[in-house]
């Protein structure tokens, strides 16, 4: 099979052929039909010190048809068109216990989208709906980590919300607070090119960076904000969300920054704010994800703005890196 392989920061992806995949008896292969380029993709091939292996072959928003199934799998068959968290567990641990397996440190990671063939362990795979098109299954993972990050908000009906960020994290943010119970929602960003994108997912209102940011945060809600999800990863940003917290407010942290991020805590204690930082899902989200995603409006697709070949994304992915006009770019690899 072919495949996109990173080699070490600095270089490009290299298209490459691998041997095919095959299964255990617990096992599926998928062909993958489509793979999303994600932020944390760039971000861990960029030499911030947490890049992936060299010889790793990246892409962790798949979606792709069975081609083979493992003697051992039930509720599985060749045809089915299913998506997987990209992780596994040890079986262990109390991350594993909880289903969790992001946040398991004994079992690797499933990452390997930007190859045509992927081998999954079927206890953490799902089986798309009919209604689902390739494009819609590749954009189960990041739906879900949006699910993930409102549930761990623990949002009350009518609580204002501030979501910084304008990238996909943002408005998967943005989706399921409105669907949790949200009340009055602002999406924040330095930019206003995903303004419209954001009031289609369920924003009330956009407010873009500034030196009045925090009282125009504040008209816009009637208030400041109950909850405030962080969702661009970018120093400096921990802090402004603990800036714009309401008295007994909460932060929730879902851009994945890298880099330390300076925080005062008297600014957080005078205020009784929390912090949490929720990092990836667990199956139900990916089939809540799955079974509410196209239920009515916005459609999701919304956000994919570019598709490209599989030849095309060594030039795709380096051009992500620079700035850009790009929300969610997919890989097709048939």
């Amino acid at each position: 099979m072919r495949a996109a392989v990173f080699h070490g920061a600095g270089r490009p992806l290299a298209i490459e052929s691998r041997d095919d995949p095959t299964p255990t008896p617990t096992d599926v292969i998928i062909k993958v039909h489509r793979c999303g380029i994600c932020g944390t993709d760039l971000h861990m091939t960029a030499g911030h010190g947490w890049d992936f292996p060299a010889g790793t072959v990246p892409g962790h928003e798949y979606a792709g048809e069975i081609v083979e199934v493992g003697s051992q799998v039930s509720g599985f068959r060749k045809g089915d068109l299913i998506t997987a968290l990209p992780s596994q567990g040890c079986g262990r641990c109390e991350a594993c216990a909880r289903g969790h397996y992001t946040l398991c440190h004994h079992a690797g990671g499933l990452m390997g989208g930007f190859g045509e063939y992927l081998r999954i362990p079927a206890y953490v795979a799902i089986k798309l709906p009919r209604t689902f098109s390739v494009a819609d299954g590749a954009l189960v993972e990041p739906f879900a980590v949006g699910l993930y990050g409102a549930r761990m908000a623990a949002i009350r009906p009518g609580d204002r919300v501030l979501v910084l960020g304008g990238g996909v994290v943002a408005l998967t943010a943005i989706f399921w607070a409105k669907r949790l119970g949200a009340g009055r929602i602002v999406a924040m960003s330095r930019s206003a090119r995903r303004a419209d994108l954001a009031l289609a997912m369920g924003a009330d209102a956009f407010v873009q960076t500034g030196p009045e940011e925090k009282h125009e945060v504040a008209a816009a809600l009637g208030r400041a904000p109950d909850i405030v999800f962080e969702c661009a990863g970018a120093a400096g940003l921990l802090s402004q969300a603990v800036q714009h917290a309401g008295l007994y407010g909460h932060v929730v942290s879902m851009g994945f920054c890298t880099s330390p991020d300076a925080v005062v805590p008297a600014v957080a204690a005078y205020k009784g704010v929390r912090l949490s930082f929720p990092v990836g899902y667990t199956l139900r989200d990916f089939e809540h994800a799955a079974d509410v995603m196209l239920a009515g409006h916005p459609d999701p697709k919304s956000m994919i703005t570019s598709v490209v070949s599989l030849d095309e994304l060594p030039t795709a992915f380096e051009a992500l890196r620079q700035p850009n006009r790009e929300t969610k770019v997919q890989v097709a690899l048939t």
